[in-house]
């Protein structure tokens, strides 16, 4: 079986996710830039370049569909080259905060967010220095194992906090590990990108005692 929309151009994603050509301009505008960043630090894997649309753009966009909420505070750990962080600010009017150790990719999503004039703010550090502050939605993309993934995040949540986590073929494991030290409301929604893959929805989460 096929992955989904292979090899998706920039009208492609834009038939896809039904945003403006606005938009679309400025996700071109970030496109460029990473592949340009590309050629001096390693952003992105390489072989995903050709298909950066779909493996990259679409994935994250994706995590929009899944919440009712249209506003508030997005915060995106281990943002890396800013996926799904940039692509959500880009095309939302939610006020994005990304969570990333490596300086280069740093000022790589800051040169994205002047240059497309995104909403986004970005944290240098690990996430467990990082001073809490009060999400309305978590996202995370390949970052780490559930139960560690929610260790790191719950000191950002709310009880009214949405978690959409992008997760690969092993969710169901990851899923019974974390429910030995986690209460939580779960939905599986399957993943427009990868067939393999996931968008994890988490909400109603507190701790076993």
């Amino acid at each position: 079986m096929p992955d989904r929309l292979p090899n998706l151009t920039a009208d492609g994603f834009q038939a896809a996710a039904n945003v403006s050509r606005e938009t679309i301009e400025r996700l071109e505008q970030y496109a460029a830039l990473l592949i340009k960043w590309q050629k001096a630090i390693n952003l992105v894997g390489k072989s995903t370049l050709p298909d950066l649309w779909r493996r990259h753009m679409l994935d994250s966009y994706q995590l929009l569909r899944h919440t009712e909420k249209t506003a508030g505070r997005w915060l995106d750990l281990g943002s890396g080259a800013g996926f799904p962080a940039l692509v959500v600010a880009i095309c939302s009017d939610f006020a994005v905060e990304a969570v990333e150790s490596d300086q280069r990719k740093c000022l790589f999503m800051q040169n994205v967010s002047r240059e497309t004039f995104s909403a986004l703010t970005v944290h240098r550090g690990r996430i467990e220095e990082i001073a809490p502050v009060a999400a309305d939605i978590i996202s995370a993309r390949a970052l780490a194992p559930l139960d560690k993934l929610l260790d790191l995040a719950a000191p950002f949540a709310h009880p009214e906090t949405e978690f959409l986590l992008l997760k690969g073929q092993d969710v169901d494991e990851e899923l019974t590990n974390a429910a030995k030290c986690w209460n939580m409301k779960t939905e599986k929604l399957p993943s427009l990108t990868n067939k393999d893959g996931c968008i994890l929805k988490v909400s109603q989460l507190s701790r076993r005692s």
